[in-house]
């Protein structure tokens, strides 16, 4: 069974973590900056680390621009390599919103591993995980990203993910449909890791959640925390997205799951 202790201590840190953000599906570093300045605001330092194609000075995915989840990871591998170079003695969390939890997953099982994990609403959206089968997951992994993929060579708007690099967009909608990651995943994380579910999650059902932590993770090293509706106080949300923009309550869970020294 995965723990559901709702804290660790970390108190033989003798300094406080830098975290970096990993970004949801279509979502740039920029509308992580109010949960940047919860971190700060706690003597941590936070980074919200850039989505291919996402920011506002950066190249769209195009025929011609494209790349996969290997090359995410890599952009993440590179972000900690520079945090490592430069303060050796600070611990690193990942903290993966969605799509970035599951790039941070593949992180930790194939480049040098973190000092911690943080995964909010990241699941394996595997359709048979979502209620009644997922069939809206079957149509978008079946049709309209392999259709529309091919017609365009990107994944063009309205469409979910949207502007989506042709590769990592195919990729996804593979593990749609077969529940298999994008990534070797022939072992399991072991990096002490928080993962958190929200409360009536329609992208990230609570069941997504738990198979994405038990196929995953080492049950060991998983504290688990499910944000209930009735827990949310004011100014703060819990919703897929909202959550980061109202996140002092994660925050607190955070710092406390890791022993802020």
């Amino acid at each position: 069974m995965i723990s559901d202790v709702t804290g660790s201590s970390r108190g033989n840190q003798v300094t406080a973590p830098v975290v970096l953000i990993s970004p949801a599906m279509a979502i740039g570093s920029g509308y992580y900056r109010r949960l940047v300045e919860e971190f700060e605001s706690r003597g941590w330092y936070a980074q919200a680390l850039t989505r291919r194609g996402f920011e506002a000075d950066g190249r769209r995915a195009s025929r011609q621009h494209d790349w996969s989840y290997a090359d995410e990871i890599d952009d993440i591998e590179n972000a900690v390599a520079k945090v490592r170079a430069d303060d050796p003695d600070r611990p690193v969390l990942l903290l993966g919103h969605s799509l970035g939890g599951q790039l941070v997953v593949g992180h930790e099982l194939n480049r040098p591993p973190v000092d911690g994990v943080v995964t909010v609403g990241a699941s394996l959206p595997y359709h048979r995980h979502h209620p009644w089968g997922g069939p809206h997951l079957v149509v978008m992994g079946g049709v309209v990203v392999p259709v529309l993929t091919t017609l365009f060579g990107h994944l063009p708007k309205p469409a979910f993910g949207a502007p989506g690099a042709r590769t990592m967009m195919r990729e996804w909608s593979r593990m749609l449909l077969t529940g298999r990651t994008p990534y070797p995943s022939n072992r399991r994380v072991t990096t002490p890791s928080l993962v958190i579910s929200l409360e009536n999650d329609k992208m990230a059902p609570v069941g997504s959640i738990d198979a994405f932590t038990e196929l995953l993770f080492e049950d060991e090293v998983v504290t688990r925390w499910h944000y209930r509706d009735e827990d949310v106080l004011p100014g703060n949300s819990n919703d897929h997205i909202a959550w980061a923009r109202g996140a002092s309550q994660v925050v607190d869970r955070i710092v406390e799951w890791w022993g802020n020294p």
